[in-house]
């Protein structure tokens, strides 16, 4: 079992490598998800364990820890306003002849960047938009680019969109759906922290930063929130969680409904 002091270290752990604050009470959790780790290089304790992840022997098992330790629960058309909205800005970027470049910036397993692209897809030409899905989780990007999800993902999503952007799994695959190839490679996934500099990635004309600030200290909030409002175009929209706020984080955008902001 992980002892408070081993804990206390995951915690700070996680914070430094993707600024991510682990509630108190989440030591089930962290010694559940390592456990399998521990018996990998045969160790006696977790100690040992964050030992080995600081002497940088194995350099690829950081990026273990780190997948092992982000929680990613996600599922396709999450929050359905932020869907209509994009729709809308969708139509108007068509009437005007105008590409449209949207970001999800904590894409998890690929479920939101996926309905991001269908509702593009479905209103623009192939040549008028871009989708780009980031996230600090190499694992989960894995599954995103496969486009392959348990059928049960789908509750939310439009019945038109599953018959014309999802193939049915038969057989051994029942149960199962796959983003069907064209949409697929039209989405682009990237291996991205963004507690650190962003890379060059240009604008955007929709951010999506949903339900990941609450995994962040305010100070933190505040730094990944400049660094993407940077990358948004003027007049961009940004949108986050339902259950997250702006108040006290940053004060240069429009607050248009709760959870949807403009850039002025």
């Amino acid at each position: 079992m992980i002892t408070d002091r081993e804990f206390m270290q995951f915690q700070r752990f996680i914070f430094d490598a993707a600024g991510i604050t682990m509630s108190d009470g989440k030591q089930a959790l962290v010694s559940g998800r390592l456990a399998k780790r521990l018996a990998h290089y045969q160790l006696d304790s977790y100690g040992d364990y964050l030992k080995l992840l600081e002497s940088r022997e194995e350099p690829a098992e950081l990026q273990v820890a780190v997948d092992l330790l982000t929680t990613n629960e996600t599922y396709f058309f999450r929050e359905p306003k932020h869907f209509a909205l994009l729709r809308e800005l969708a139509q108007e970027a068509a009437d005007k002849h105008r590409p449209m470049r949207v970001w999800s910036a904590a894409s998890s397993s690929g479920e939101e960047p996926y309905s991001i692209a269908m509702v593009l897809a479905d209103v623009l030409d192939d040549t008028q938009w871009e989708v780009l899905g980031t996230d600090i989780s190499t694992r989960v990007l894995q599954r995103a680019c496969s486009g392959h999800y348990p059928l049960e993902r789908a509750s939310q999503m439009p019945q038109h969109y599953l018959k014309r952007y999802c193939l049915k799994g038969q057989g051994s695959e029942a149960g199962t759906m796959l983003i069907e190839r064209s949409l697929r490679q039209r989405v682009q996934f990237q291996h991205l922290n963004l507690n650190a500099p962003l890379p060059p990635m240009g604008s955007f004309d929709v951010i999506f930063l949903r339900n990941v600030m609450i995994y962040f200290s305010l100070e933190t909030k505040r730094q990944v929130v400049a660094r993407l409002l940077a990358q948004l175009r003027p007049g961009g929209y940004f949108l986050i969680g339902h259950s997250e706020t702006l108040n006290d984080i940053n004060d240069s955008l429009i607050a248009l409904a709760p959870s949807i902001y403009r850039k002025p």
